[in-house]
């Protein structure tokens, strides 16, 4: 027992190490991508870095002239001029081309996460508020670390090493002096980033956690004033932001306590040189000109340890964002049969079919079999939770069985991917959602490369015509979103035209007639019924009159079959 409590801890331990060695080879993988734009900023950077040695080498032999060493040259003036023109051009292009890296590493993995998401589809049990964090929030934090800290930790090894090796040729001492301060800059950074990796990780989380508290209260604002709990609400929301707001100031602290530290560096550096180089003031120095170069240079060599440091948040801030988005695009490629086409008709056969979502929870489904041929509907009727939608969600492979067997036309559901199954349906649900576009528009996401005569008969087939006649420019009338302007039939029978453009074999109803009124509800039947002429059709439903008109009735109860017969 001893043994076990002690082994105990190391168990988040081992969590936290794994999340962020899976967070560190994302970035990796992604920065891998961004190689060839990386490689060119970076030598774009160490370009602007032997201009900038130039410049000193330069303008310490103008000074020197101009305290009485030698002779000033309007050809070391016109120089550094020059080299200050090629040095901004250089930073431009350097600047230019991070943007480019970050803009390209986002692109990338935002698509990535958009397919995960969607491949999962209902199956992931995210909320909104964290998947819109994902998707936005934790890859817009991931810009800094392509854009601007894998340039700069690149740079700030080439910089202070050229700027270290110049000085050794005009002094040793001095390039020892500068080597040692240049050194202590990682171990400093080192002290203040472990510190900053756990206040941004945790930064993000209380961002996450504000994020979908804010959005899932603004989608039950009517049910919150209902029950006369703003005022909690608001209070929990002000928590929320202030613990944010906590956190958001510690991970400036920690960046601020680096920057400090890096100037204290800088600052002692350019003390030990002009202790060295003091006899420069007094007119006995050997080497005037190398004196000024040794001072020159320090702010030479630390000026890509500052865009280091600058940045070394960035790379704290990735990291934590990093680690929660690494889960998500680690989930492994699906893989199956692809179908060469649709076929024209689909039978549909549970075969003792069960579902366990959790192995400590009753059983979803349990011992399901059944049998449905095209042309024929299948009605599942039963309380909420009975299993009527896991059903539909096994069709359209958002969920795989625990046991049995699933068979489309005979052969097993299972050997096909979860896309290639969703291609053989067509889906009506409770509450048809519309986007910010046309009514044409919003027919034609059933199938993209529909050509406009088949979205207007899919129009004509759901009766979307009879209603579109009255609006100001027909099928093109442009609608809000969540269907903003239409009533929930007319929004209905949308979806309904959707389902006829795609003319999938397998037709998958989710409560299409709830929240209808009875008149608008036995306008939407009749389209139901013509769509589901010839088509394998499994519908799920409270409502007895949707339940008189279509074929067989199947009971549910606690995920189980316990009748089979017309509604009584």
């Amino acid at each position: 027992m001893n043994q076990a409590l002690t082994e105990r801890p190391a168990k988040p331990a081992r969590r936290r190490r794994s999340g962020a060695n899976a967070a560190r080879g994302l970035l990796a993988a992604t920065a891998r991508g961004q190689r060839r734009t990386l490689s060119l900023a970076v030598a774009l950077g160490t370009c602007g870095i032997l201009v900038a040695l130039a410049q000193a080498l330069l303008t310490a032999r103008l000074l020197a002239a101009l305290l009485g060493h030698g002779a000033a040259e309007w050809g070391d003036l016109a120089a550094i001029a020059a080299l200050v023109l090629v040095q901004a051009g250089l930073a431009i292009a350097q600047d230019r081309m991070q943007t480019a890296a970050g803009a390209a590493a986002r692109a990338g993995l935002r698509g990535r996460a958009m397919a995960a998401l969607f491949a999962a589809g209902p199956a992931d049990s995210r909320q909104i508020g964290e998947k819109a964090s994902l998707v936005i929030d934790r890859i817009e934090a991931l810009d800094g670390h392509f854009a601007r800290w894998l340039p700069a930790a690149a740079l700030a090894i080439l910089g202070p090493l050229l700027a270290v090796a110049l000085a050794t040729w005009a002094d040793p001492l001095s390039g020892l002096i500068l080597a040692v301060a240049v050194l202590l800059v990682p171990v400093a950074m080192a002290f203040t980033g472990i510190g900053a990796a756990v206040a941004s990780r945790r930064q993000f989380a209380a961002l996450e956690a504000l994020s979908g508290r804010f959005l899932d209260r603004m989608r039950g604002l009517p049910a919150i004033v209902l029950f006369r709990r703003e005022a909690a609400e608001a209070g929990a929301m002000a928590e929320a932001a202030d613990d944010l707001r906590r956190r958001t100031m510690k991970v400036l602290r920690v960046a601020f306590l680096s920057a400090t530290a890096l100037e204290a560096l800088f600052a002692a550096a350019l003390a030990c040189m002009a202790f060295r180089h003091a006899a420069l003031l007094t007119g006995g120095h050997p080497d005037p000109v190398a004196a000024i170069l040794c001072l020159l240079l320090v702010p030479v060599a630390f000026a890509p340890l500052r865009a280091f440091s600058a940045a070394y948040h960035e790379r704290s801030a990735a990291e934590g964002a990093a680690t929660a988005l690494a889960p998500l695009l680690a989930t492994p490629e699906t893989h199956g049969l692809l179908l060469e086409e649709i076929p024209p008709s689909v039978v549909v056969t549970f075969d003792r079919v069960g579902l366990r979502h959790d192995p400590g929870l009753p059983p979803a489904l349990e011992d399901i079999s059944f049998r449905v041929l095209p042309g024929e509907s299948l009605v599942l009727v039963g309380p909420s939770g009975a299993g009527k939608s896991s059903i539909l969600r096994l069709l359209m492979g958002f969920s795989a069985p625990s046991s049995g067997r699933i068979a489309l036309n005979g052969r097993e559901a299972a050997a096909l991917r979860p896309a290639e199954v969703r291609r053989l349906s067509a889906w009506v649900g409770q509450r048809a959602h519309l986007f910010r576009a046309t009514i044409a528009e919003n027919i034609a996401l059933a199938r993209p490369g529909a050509t406009r005569a088949a979205v207007e008969a899919a129009a004509r087939d759901a009766r979307v015509i009879d209603f579109a006649k009255g609006l100001p420019r027909g099928l093109d009338t442009m609608v809000g979103e969540g269907g903003f302007g239409l009533s929930g039939g007319q929004a209905q029978r949308v979806a309904i035209a959707r389902a006829f453009l795609r003319d999938a074999p397998l037709l998958l109803l989710d409560e299409p007639t709830a929240h209808l009124d009875p008149g608008t509800e036995a306008e939407v039947l009749d389209s139901l019924r013509r769509l589901a002429a010839g088509r394998t059709t499994v519908m799920a439903t409270h409502s007895p009159a949707v339940a008189a008109r279509f074929g067989r009735v199947m009971r549910l109860e606690e995920g189980r079959f316990v009748e089979q017969a017309k509604w009584a």
